[in-house]
């Protein structure tokens, strides 16, 4: 499985549905994190998935404070 991008100008729009916060691109695991939140949401085929529902929680020092 390749990795796809993302485009940074989607990346610049998209905020954390919960704390409206900023998100960062792990491009290894393919996920948008909200560092506020300590979630990680998806990208599936190169779209963000960004339902609450849909996030896993981050694991004791993912998040960066």
């Amino acid at each position: 499985m390749s990795v796809q991008e993302v485009d940074p100008k989607l990346l610049d729009l998209l905020v954390c549905p919960i704390t409206k916060g900023p998100l960062r691109y792990d491009k290894t695991a393919q996920e948008l994190i909200s560092d506020q939140a300590s979630l990680a949401y998806p990208i599936r085929d190169g779209i963000p998935v960004m339902l609450p529902e849909e996030a896993r929680e981050l694991k004791d020092g993912e998040a960066k404070k």
